[in-house]
């Protein structure tokens, strides 16, 4: 296995725009292993959380202080806390976590835990409703993408 896939892998994981929905497709694609690629993409992007928190503890505030940063802040605030609510709202940290595991654009560890943040929500609690969604929406992109991959390989000549 090459090492520009693997660094390719994890710097897909840790994309707010494409998480394990590009990770771990991209990894298949390439090669990797079925088993290795979920390991890798996973773990990486459930150190997402306590990046993503610790950033909004502590650098978010001093750059708050930065007009256009901030300004740009409060409209993807304003998203992922509409976004999270009603999930949280019904059910607590289990929907933080289901929310997280909806393989769908902005559904993901970035906007789960900016969610928490904005919600309010304790912050080891809200890191493992993160992890196990991260997990649950490994498992789904991974059957997906390994069945997919192996559809589309009868029209690949090797």
């Amino acid at each position: 296995m090459k090492p520009s896939i693997i660094a390719w892998a994890v710097l897909l994981s840790l994309l707010p725009i494409s998480e394990l929905r590009g990770s771990i497709p991209y990894s298949l694609a390439s090669g990797m292993p079925v088993g290795a690629a979920f390991a890798l993409c996973v773990a990486v992007n459930m150190l997402v959380g306590p990046i993503g928190w610790l950033f909004l503890s502590t650098l978010h505030r001093l750059l708050c202080r930065w007009r256009p940063y901030a300004a740009a802040f409060e409209r993807i605030v304003e998203r992922a806390r509409r976004k999270v609510r009603a999930a949280v709202e019904r059910w607590g940290y289990w929907g933080l976590a289901v929310f997280v595991a909806i393989p769908l654009p902005f559904t993901g560890a970035w906007t789960g835990i900016l969610g928490a943040w904005v919600l309010g929500m304790e912050a080891r609690k809200s890191l493992a409703a993160v992890a196990a969604g991260v997990l649950i929406a490994g498992v789904v992109v991974t059957l997906v993408s390994f069945f997919g991959v192996k559809a589309f390989s009868i029209f690949l000549k090797r």
